[in-house]
């Protein structure tokens, strides 16, 4: 599991919003460490927040410990970047053998926007799986 730690900027109702303090998982200066935090802050400068399901009903203000399970990651970089990128691909080659390099390009917008669109969908799904949520664990 990764964890992080914010602080609750909001209550509504079961759901909490959630102020990360940090862009990554906290491992920047340990060894075997990707450095994440350190390109979140150069390229992300606005505070993350998430809403996250808040059980225990925790207060505004409270700095709580939030984790995701490790194969969530997994599955949303996978989803996020090769989906749209195979489809890309997929759609330009299609284009390619039926009509040239026009038929190429067709096929790569046309292939990029059913990974969207697929993209979409598998969003959607993981919004009802309890274990691709980021949940509060202390």
């Amino acid at each position: 599991m990764t964890e992080a730690w914010g602080t609750i900027t909001a209550v509504d109702g079961d759901h909490a919003t959630i102020r990360m303090d940090e862009a990554g998982c906290g491992r920047c200066g340990e060894p075997g460490g990707c450095g994440g935090n350190i390109h979140g802050k150069l390229f992300c400068s606005t505070p993350r927040t998430f809403r996250v399901p808040n059980p225990d009903h925790c207060a505004v203000g409270q700095r709580v410990q939030v984790g995701i399970f490790a194969g969530s990651l997994r599955h949303s970089a996978v989803h996020a970047y090769a989906l749209p990128l195979l489809m890309l691909l997929a759609g330009a080659l299609t284009g390619s053998a039926c009509a040239g390099e026009a038929g190429a390009i067709a096929g790569a917008i046309a292939g990029l926007f059913v990974g969207w669109l697929g993209l979409r969908r598998v969003q959607r799904q993981s919004l009802r799986d309890p274990h691709l949520q980021p949940t509060i664990r202390s």
